[in-house]
């Protein structure tokens, strides 16, 4: 336990530390993007750009968050450190341009591959024991970079722990996993970088309208999850046939997302330019009055195209938004709370693409609070039996099947399942 304190310590410092680096550098670029809107004039140039990058120099850490969990389920060699300044240098020019995009596998690849290095930089005497030490310390590099971005260290410990195996988990790696993100999580603070606060004031008591409205909304988050994901494969299948030389899908993809924002700037206006970036302020407002129906729908194919095509950045916080966005606009018509739903759609796409219904429900804890957690759990879980065996992560592999008819599936991964249903 001493030796896993002072693991604990050296993953949380750097995957915090990270964090709190990226969260200012992106900050300061999604400031300078809304205030010089010219600079999406330039998505094709840096689409080519990262395309380049990624081409010649990162063509050993290009898959990203699939590549830590595959390392996860058969450790092999030490993820490449050049993870880390290559995907944090790609998820910043795509929002300085105003690529649709997140930051959670930014972070969490910040993390993982920071925390990978220590498996030969420890001293002998605190060396691991591989291959078994080496997973628990990349799912602890996981758990840290999840925790330390989004503020919620309860949640990023479980999603280590839940993300690379659907239905199971790996309680052997709890305690790393608990010590570096709330580890991770402190540091990040300590810095002074805060996180987004969400109000969900009002928690009514359990009824039957409302059991069934959060069944409804769950069933609809789960869907949105598998749209997405549907969408997200299709258009990099699609720019992998149209165009041979990788580099240049980016640079497509980004001419054609140029392309979508003029022509939705003519039918909604300005307001287009809400939908770009992360669309935090947009969340926010999802909490306070109900938004537009299309919403949702348009984060989704902006969110699809970009990172389809091949810019960088993380899934998550788009699909909060895209949650957000379907709560906030089935208050409309659903007996709950317009922030209550907005809250539950927010974890609840999440869990869908993701996989993770508990970690999404610890997160709806810690941003929402305690009494909201009825609401928070059924629409997660709802959402994560609804969107089957897909998902965001390719590498995850079938533990449990979420259906006695899809048993077939245990120990696959999503990519080999993906097309068949």
């Amino acid at each position: 336990m001493l030796r896993w304190l002072l693991l604990g310590g050296l993953v949380s410092a750097l995957a915090g530390t990270a964090s709190a680096g990226f969260l200012v550098a992106l900050d300061a670029a999604t400031r300078t993007r809304e205030a010089q809107p010219w600079l999406i004039g330039l998505l094709p140039v840096v689409g080519l750009l990262v395309g380049l990058l990624y081409h010649y120099v990162g063509q050993s850490v290009a898959r990203g968050n699939n590549q830590l969990i595959e390392e996860i389920h058969q450790p092999r060699d030490v993820v490449p450190l050049r993870m880390a300044p290559l995907v944090l240098l790609g998820t910043l020019l795509t929002h300085l341009v105003g690529g649709s995009a997140g930051r959670e596998g930014t972070a969490v690849q910040l993390g993982g591959a920071l925390a990978d290095q220590l498996s030969r930089w420890l001293p002998r005497g605190l060396r691991l024991h591989r291959p078994r030490e080496r997973r628990l310390l990349l799912i602890a590099g996981i758990s840290a970079g999840f925790a330390s971005v989004f503020g919620t260290p309860l949640a990023g410990a479980v999603f280590g722990l839940e993300v690379f195996r659907v239905g199971r988990l790996r309680y052997e790696a709890l305690l790393p996993s608990l010590l570096a993100a709330f580890g991770a999580d402190w540091v990040t603070r300590a810095w002074g970088v805060g996180h987004t606060h969400y109000l969900v004031p009002e928690v009514p008591a359990l009824s039957l309208a409302g059991v069934a409205a959060t069944l409804l909304l769950g069933l609809l988050s789960g869907l949105t999850a598998r749209g997405f994901v549907a969408a997200l494969h299709a258009w990099q299948a699609w720019f992998g046939r149209l165009i041979a030389w990788p580099p240049l899908r980016p640079a497509a993809g980004g001419a054609g997302l140029l392309a979508l924002v003029g022509l939705l700037y003519l039918v909604i206006g300005p307001e287009v330019m809400r939908y770009l970036g992360l669309g935090v302020p947009t969340i926010v407002a999802a909490f306070e009055a109900p938004l537009p129906g299309y919403s949702f729908g348009l984060k989704l194919l902006l969110t699809s195209l970009t990172l389809g095509a091949g810019f960088k950045g993380g899934e998550v916080t788009p699909l909060f938004f895209m949650g957000a966005a379907l709560g906030s606009a089935l208050a409309a018509v659903l007996p709950l709370p317009v922030a209550l739903l907005a809250g539950v759609g927010f974890v609840a796409v999440f869990s869908g693409a993701a996989n993770t219904p508990l970690a999404c429900t610890l997160m709806g804890l810690e941003l929402f609070g305690l009494p909201a957690a009825p609401y928070l759990a059924l629409g997660c879980v709802v959402a994560y039996l609804t969107s089957g065996h897909h998902g965001i992560y390719g590498a995850q592999v079938v533990g449990t099947p979420k259906h006695p008819r899809l048993g077939r599936d245990a120990g696959r991964r999503l990519s080999q399942l993906r097309g068949r249903r």
